[in-house]
């Protein structure tokens, strides 16, 4: 990635607060895996969807210091919001769909249990995947960071979801789309499933008592993380944010 270097930092109140310090890992990334030096020209930013140039004016043994020079709205980041719901995966595959999600642009990644789902979650892997969102985000230049929540039942993961506009559950017992993705718009939030799939039972909760519609991803049956990017993918063009 070429260009000022950028990490996340809380707690910015700048122009108030002209000074900001970085620490915890992001600081051990910065000094021991980017060399950042005092002097050294980076972009702090704090998830509001602004960025901060700053210059380190001093590296110590547990953080640095940085003055912001000023303030920037990113240009980066989506003027729609989409929730991509996932199963959660085998071995590393909803850490690959998180990274992948958070570069196609979503706002936010909800992982859940449900009947079929084969994986389990912890807090050390919730936290593994928000730090795949956070070094995703950074990748891309993006200055917000995707949020990854974790839900122990499909019920609880697509109340969550009751406030976007669009609900699209794509499941592979699904002949046909019964909405056109080609005119799409608003908030749009997308239901995928582990590798076992979903129940008929459980598609039927999801359109009778949340309001989801069925998605179709094709005649073939695609893997659980291409799925997650495919879908995501066709929305976001329909959206207009990879056009």
């Amino acid at each position: 990635m070429s260009g000022a270097r950028r990490f996340f930092v809380e707690n910015i109140d700048y122009p108030h607060e002209t000074e900001a310090e970085l620490c915890g890992e992001e600081f051990v990334h910065a000094k021991t895996v980017l060399r950042v030096e005092e002097g050294s020209e980076i972009i702090l930013l704090d998830n509001s969807g602004r960025e901060y140039p700053a210059i380190v004016t001093s590296v110590g043994k547990r953080s640095l210091s940085a003055h912001i020079t000023g303030a920037n709205v990113s240009e980066r980041e989506p003027q729609t919001k989409v929730c991509l719901l996932i199963g959660a995966l085998k071995g590393d595959k909803t850490e690959l769909v998180v990274q992948k999600a958070t570069e196609l642009g979503v706002y936010e990644v909800a992982v859940f249990s449900s009947r079929y789902c084969s994986a389990y979650m912890n807090e050390n892997k919730l936290a593994r995947l928000n730090r795949v969102a956070h070094e995703a985000a950074k990748q891309c230049l993006r200055s917000v960071a995707p949020a990854v929540r974790y839900f122990d039942s499909l019920p609880a993961a697509l109340e969550y979801a009751g406030g976007y506009e669009n609900k699209l559950f794509a499941c592979e017992f699904a002949g046909r789309s019964e909405c056109d993705i080609s005119s799409l718009g608003g908030s749009t939030a997308i239901v995928i499933g582990s590798e076992g799939g979903f129940s008929q039972e459980e598609f039927a909760s999801a359109r009778d008592n949340y309001g989801f519609s069925a998605l179709s991803l094709g005649r073939r049956i695609l893997r659980a993380e291409t799925a997650a990017i495919c879908a995501l993918s066709v929305v976001m063009f329909a959206l207009g944010e990879v056009r």
